[in-house]
């Protein structure tokens, strides 16, 4: 994982422009751009669970779990969900060291359907030099979703740099989605950024199935600045209203 210092080290040493800001204006910061849920990352699910206590309906919890600890995780799940309102799980390849379709998670899709909840997968290349650099390959995803068929699921980062294969297994999966966590939508309609397809088919085919992560704490960029660019994409209005809004409404049932 040290290297993901390396790699990432220039975002944080000056490229973050954001003001420091307290969870109390935070929250209206939210606000004041419109912005209708937010989904806490880098934090612990008690953590998670605080906010939704305190902030009751500005965030969405996403329960972290590990498919290593068993019966264990199971439990966990079906406490954050049913006693503290999270609304889905979440898995990471990258931290579990195990792809997506290995079976150690399996109880634990299992129960998310059970529960009725959607789970998002890492889902895209790490930078991690002790592990294999495909655990997240959208791939995993495959199996998934054959073996959970009634499984919302959702795609993390969006299979980059498989963003090709990401976008053929979300037209081919009817509950699998994806989402845009992590990257710039400024560079998603650059031509050769790797994003083409996504641009192409996300504003036709599967234009329903993808869900905006503006990840403002990672790219170390103002939420206004991230929704303008989205706003700047050449996607159709409609189409723009669903990523940023529709899509997640629906998965999530905020509405």
């Amino acid at each position: 994982m040290a290297n993901y210092e390396r790699i990432f080290r220039s975002r944080r040493a000056g490229g973050d422009t954001r003001p420091k800001t307290e969870l109390a204006e935070y929250v209206e910061l939210l606000e004041r751009f419109g912005i209708v849920r937010a989904v806490p990352f880098g934090t612990s699910n008690d953590e998670v669970a605080d906010l939704l206590r305190d902030f009751p309906g500005r965030f969405i919890g996403l329960a972290r779990i590990s498919g290593l600890i068993g019966m264990r995780g199971v439990r966990e799940l079906e406490r954050r969900v049913r006693e503290q309102k999270f609304q889905a799980l979440g898995v990471s390849a990258l931290v579990d060291g195990i792809p997506a379709s290995d079976r150690r998670y399996y109880p634990l899709y299992a129960k998310a359907v059970e529960l009725d909840i959607p789970v998002r997968i890492y889902s895209s290349m790490n930078y991690a030099t002790d592990r294999p650099y495909d655990l997240g390959h959208p791939r995993h995803l495959d199996q998934v979703a054959i073996d959970f068929p009634e499984l919302t699921i959702i795609g993390g980062l969006g299979g980059w740099p498989w963003v090709n294969e990401m976008v053929a297994l979300v037209r081919r999966h009817p509950k699998l989605h994806l989402d845009t966590s992590a990257h710039r939508a400024k560079y998603l309609g650059q031509r050769g950024s790797g994003w083409e397809m996504l641009m192409q088919f996300g504003n036709t085919l599967i234009q329903d199935k993808v869900l905006v992560g503006l990840s403002a704490g990672l790219v170390g960029q103002p939420h206004d600045t991230l929704i303008q660019e989205y706003l700047a994409l050449p996607l159709k209005d409609t189409v723009k209203e669903k990523w940023l809004y529709r899509n997640a409404a629906r998965v999530f049932r905020l509405e």
